[in-house]
């Protein structure tokens, strides 16, 4: 399937700061509760992620990573998506989360 770039602007893909990561139990899969800091325009968003095999939580603290941050929020269990972070699966299929390879002022739009 072939898209135009104007359906690509249409997705805002913004880099966020990991501030807040609990363990989620409720979750189906291995997962954890995310709080993402997309800087002032946007603010902070939560999120889960099934990123327990290549992160402990204290890994993911701090860590800058890429977001889709125009979807609606998307109820997970009792946790309101409100961000899809995203990420590469591995050879395994277990997600390895993207981000810019140096630090960057949170917000920045992918582009």
């Amino acid at each position: 399937m072939t898209i135009s770039y104007a359906d690509f602007e249409k997705v805002d893909i913004r880099v966020g700061r990991i501030i807040r990561a609990e363990p989620f139990p409720e979750a189906r899969k291995p997962a954890y509760k995310l709080w993402v800091d997309f800087g002032p325009e946007i603010g902070e968003k939560r999120s889960s992620a099934q990123v327990t095999k290549h992160y402990t939580i204290d890994q993911l603290i701090g860590r800058q990573v890429l977001g889709v941050v125009n979807f609606p929020t998307r109820q997970i269990g009792p946790v309101p998506s409100e961000v899809l972070v995203l990420g590469l699966p591995d050879e395994e299929g277990a997600v390895v989360l993207i981000g810019p390879g140096h630090e960057v002022p949170l917000g920045g739009k992918l582009f």
